[in-house]
């Protein structure tokens, strides 16, 4: 809460500081306006779980996210051609770029098969996905047969498979470099890793991330507001920056699942000023 409150002080002065700008314009140049987000914020599509489609890109459209992980409840996965394109003909036309799909449990060979079929129909370079360890070697075969990346997503302290990113990394650290992480930082946090040293330590299988906030850093965390929690974003931005992150940084927002929008806002505001102000 400290570093919540430094942040929003720095935030207050800069714009008290706006309030001189008539004053000092005789003096120096316009203002530039602001830079490009340093880093691209989305959505994890389990975030909308309890909405349609075009409900969850209403609420996309308003908190100003444009990348979304599609989740199976708004495109199942034995879809036709015909649903699939209405789907992402719907994305598409709202602004909202379909980066991934999942997260996709993997029991069965013949699960693993209908997740590869299914990425290449949506026509994504990426599945956010669980493969239960002794189908890897199988699902090794569908990453190269299909050019697909593979991110495995770790689910916390509760997750008999990949309560952590460690877990997943040691799986995979030998295979296809097409076979990642999707590092869920609040799992990770419950988990007892800590993300930034997590992002540091497995950087070249760093896909793609999952982003929430948890107010302990044990198994009895709950998901709050991106700076509300116990995770260092700062430290957090800085890994990002170390690794020369490129792919997408999606909140997912599990404090309200029934009213998501006010804590997606809150989420992305703060997670973007951190991103902003961190300096690489």
């Amino acid at each position: 809460m400290s570093s919540r409150r430094n942040f929003l002080l720095q935030a207050s002065l800069g714009l008290a500081a706006t309030g001189l700008t008539p004053l000092l314009s005789a003096a120096r140049p316009a203002i530039p306006p602001p830079a490009k987000d340093r880093l691209s914020i989305g959505i994890a599509g389990y975030t909308f779980f309890k909405f349609k489609a075009d409900q969850a890109i209403a609420m996309m459209q308003r908190a100003n996210i444009s990348h979304i992980s599609l989740k199976d409840v708004h495109l199942p996965l034995q879809s036709s051609p015909e649903q699939i394109a209405a789907v992402l003909s719907q994305f598409r036309d709202g602004g909202i770029n379909v980066y991934a799909v999942g997260v996709i449990y993997m029991k069965t060979k013949q699960s693993v098969d209908d997740a590869f079929a299914y990425a290449k129909k949506v026509g994504v370079p990426m599945i956010v996905g669980v493969p239960t360890p002794e189908l890897l070697d199988y699902t090794e075969q569908q990453v190269k047969q299909y050019d697909i990346r593979l991110a495995i997503h770790n689910h916390g302290p509760e997750d008999a498979l990949y309560p952590g990113p460690r877990n997943a990394w040691e799986h995979i650290k030998n295979r296809d470099a097409r076979m990642g992480l999707c590092i869920d930082i609040g799992h990770a946090t419950r988990a007892g890793e800590d993300p930034a040293k997590a992002v540091l330590a497995y950087k070249d299988r760093v896909f793609d991330l999952h982003l929430k906030d948890v107010t302990v850093a044990s198994k009895e965390g709950k998901p709050t507001e991106i700076g509300r929690g116990v995770i260092n974003f700062s430290s957090f931005v800085n890994a990002l920056d170390k690794i020369r992150y490129k792919g997408i940084c999606s909140i997912e927002y599990e404090k309200d699942m029934n009213d998501p929008l006010p804590g997606i806002a809150e989420s992305a505001g703060y997670f973007k000023g951190v991103a902003n102000a961190v300096k690489s």
